[in-house]
C-alpha cells in the first residue's frame, strides 16, 4: 500500500503542476494579448500623432506660401512706387537744371544792366562833374575832362 500510495503522492503533484503549469501558461498568454493589444494601441496613438503633425506641418506650409505670395505682391507694388519716384526723380533734376540755367542767364543780364546803368549814371555824374572842374573819379579811375 505504501507503494500506490507513493504512486498516487507521487502522481498527484504532476496533475497539479499540469494544472498549475496550464495557469501559468494562460496568464502567460493573458498578458502576451494584453502587452500586444496595449502596443496596437500605443502604435495607433503614434500613427494618428504622426498624422497630425503631417497635417500641422502641411497647413503650415500652406501658411508660409500665402504669407510668401503677400511679401512678394508687396515687394512688387514697393519697387514699382520706386520706379515712379526715380522717373519723378529724373523729371525734376532735368528741370532743376533748366532753371538753374535760365538763373544764371538772368542774373547776368542783371549784371549787364546794372553795369550798364552804372556806366551811364557815371557818364551823366562825369558829364555833370566836367562842367564844374576839370577831373573826377569813379569808383576809383581818374577822368579828366
Amino acid at each position: 500500500m505504501a507503494s500506490s500510495s507513493g504512486n498516487s503522492s507521487s502522481g498527484s503533484p504532476p496533475i497539479q503542476n499540469s494544472g498549475s503549469e496550464e495557469d501559468l501558461r494562460n496568464l502567460m498568454d493573458q498578458r502576451k494579448r494584453k502587452r500586444m493589444q496595449s502596443n496596437r494601441e500605443s502604435a495607433r496613438r503614434s500613427r494618428l500623432r504622426k498624422q497630425k503633425h503631417l497635417d500641422d506641418l502641411m497647413a503650415q506650409v500652406a501658411q508660409l506660401k500665402k504669407e510668401n505670395g503677400q511679401i512678394l505682391s508687396s515687394i512688387n507694388v514697393t519697387t514699382q512706387h520706386y520706379v515712379n519716384v526715380e522717373a519723378e526723380n529724373s523729371v525734376l533734376r532735368a528741370q532743376m537744371m533748366e532753371l538753374t540755367q535760365r538763373l544764371q542767364s538772368l542774373n547776368e543780364i542783371l549784371n549787364y544792366i546794372n553795369s550798364s546803368t552804372a556806366t551811364a549814371t557815371a557818364a551823366v555824374g562825369a558829364e555833370a562833374a566836367c562842367s564844374r572842374r576839370r577831373s573826377f573819379s569813379i569808383r576809383g579811375l581818374v577822368i579828366a575832362c
